[in-house]
């Protein structure tokens, strides 16, 4: 919803009522300088210092000046509209890796100050709870890796992308970088004639003055900070048409367009498929973005998915294994982008689901039996668990290891609690309760408790002891319609690979 500032009267106040509310003003906010600068987050149990309390962000409109190299910082602007939740004399944001250069709240210079990976604000004046504010801060993004740093801006070898997931959007722009605070976003890329800016959403406009050329795109559903994507590279944009007339663009290197054309024709169909499975596609537009970077995974960034070209011109991978990778991403538009984790302990429905349409993609165009990915994956589990944590309850991630809390038991790990749901409710209860997942939470967040109260209802039955067993025990239970199923003993210190083989297909 798009939310406007609300009208306010002003009082006539008296000369010296207004010396003495200055005065008042005056004192608090040399309290509020005086106060240290603090980093806050809002207690999520795997990234504790992300998100912040006291405001919701309605919508982000961010500003990139691409100078022409990946490897020198662009200029930026972030302008972030919110509403007030607390009384605040400090706001915090989470921002790092970049110069701040000044910051305005409500059009007013204020003070600010960086404390850990929070930048700390200081408004000219208290902050009311229930109040619409503006925040506009100008800075720097420097797209250039740091050992403490990873993910963020990626480089390609013609210019940039983004892979924010799942804790690094705070690397490149300040904002309230948790899932559980969705906002609208609008996106203005500045760069030299010659390159091409492509962004979450629709294209408003593309104005070129002298020898660079600007470009605007909006997006017209909320999006999480994670899954925000800009790309800046000699790129072609090929325009198709999806189901029910949905306008789609894919981003490609120029010089590779041609050859990638025969992949990036089958997402129309896949969108179908997804759609038979689960309902419309839940936003304005659809694509495939393939950067010619080295990142290891691929990534569901909102209406834009970013892949690394390779996995298509790489010929050790077999065609139904790229499909069914291309099918991961389009399948988390509606797990994972539409309905979005209330915190990252939730994360297994996102990777879970997935995964999920991964396998059954596979089992229904490439004969690849689901029946047999699930009983390895069974097999497995107990060493996932041990390795991982459950899949609803993810060990926190290692500082400095890339995959982060990426692991097997949130993908194959967590598709295993869905087989097993099916076999425990049955087919056509399960495929209701998927369709009925997403229409009821489309736009939004939730959490694992709403889905166990969802499939209660669903079926009938009171599930929570069964959830409680399959998301949260240290042992794999045993699979309903399977009793000849076992799980193999866990091997110290492994940590099998990912749903994607040497891949990781977040």
């Amino acid at each position: 919803m798009l939310l406007t500032p609300r009208s306010r009267r002003t009082p006539r106040i008296s000369r010296h009522r207004k010396a003495a509310l200055l005065a008042s003003a005056v004192s608090v906010c040399l309290l509020a300088a005086a106060a240290p600068a603090e980093p806050l987050g809002i207690g999520d149990r795997l990234y504790p210092y992300l998100g912040n309390p006291g405001y919701d962000v309605a919508s982000y409109d961010l500003s990139f000046t691409y100078p022409g190299r990946n490897d020198k910082p662009l200029d930026a602007v972030t302008t972030i509209d919110a509403w007030t939740t607390a009384d605040l004399e400090h706001l915090n944001l989470d921002f790092t890796h970049g110069t701040v250069r000044s910051v305005e709240v409500d059009g007013r210079p204020a003070d600010f100050a960086e404390a850990g990976e929070d930048l700390v604000v200081t408004p000219d004046h208290p902050l009311s709870e229930g109040s619409w504010t503006r925040i506009t801060v100008r800075h720097t993004s420097d797209p250039v890796p740091t050992k403490d740093h990873d993910g963020g801006w990626v480089q390609t070898t013609d210019g940039l992308a983004m892979a924010n997931q799942a804790d690094a959007a705070h690397l490149v722009f300040p904002c309230n970088d948790h899932p559980s605070d969705k906002a609208m976003f609008t996106f203005h890329i500045t760069a030299p004639n010659g390159y091409t800016a492509v962004a979450n959403g629709l294209p408003a406009g593309a104005d070129r003055v002298g020898k660079t050329t600007t470009w605007t795109y909006r997006t017209q559903h909320p999006m999480a900070t994670e899954l925000a994507q800009v790309s800046i590279g000699r790129s072609a944009v090929l325009h198709r048409e999806g189901p029910h007339g949905l306008p789609m663009r894919d981003v490609v290197p120029s010089a590779d367009a041609k050859a990638l054309e025969p992949w990036l024709a089958k997402t129309p169909d896949q969108i179908a498929w997804m759609e038979s499975k689960v309902g419309p596609y839940p936003f304005e537009t659809y694509g495939v973005l393939m950067a010619q970077a080295s990142t290891g995974f691929e990534l569901e960034t909102q209406t834009l998915s970013l892949f690394e070209k390779n996995l298509f011109t790489e010929p050790a991978y077999p065609q139904w294994y790229i499909e069914s990778i291309m099918v991961h991403e389009l399948s988390h538009q509606w797990f994972g982008d539409s309905v979005s984790p209330r915190a990252w302990s939730d994360v297994w429905l996102n990777e879970g689901h997935a995964t999920w349409y991964e396998e059954l993609y596979a089992e229904e165009t490439a004969h690849r039996p689901m029946e047999d990915r699930m009983k390895a994956a069974y097999s497995a589990s107990d060493s996932w668990r041990e390795a991982g944590g459950p899949p609803a309850r993810p060990k926190p991630p290692t500082p400095g290891q890339k995959i982060g809390i990426f692991r097997p038991n949130v993908y194959d790990g967590a598709a295993l609690v869905l087989y097993a749901l099916r076999q425990q409710i049955g087919r056509p209860a399960f495929e209701r309760l998927e369709r009925l997942w997403v229409r009821t939470h489309r736009d939004s967040t939730a959490t694992t408790a709403d889905f166990v109260r969802l499939a209660s209802a669903v079926s009938g039955r009171d599930l929570r002891g069964f959830f409680q067993d399959w998301l949260y025990g240290e042992k794999t239970p045993p699979m309903p319609g399977h009793p000849d199923w076992k799980p193999t003993a866990p091997v110290k210190d492994a940590e099998p690979a990912t749903s994607a083989g040497s891949r990781s297909a977040r």
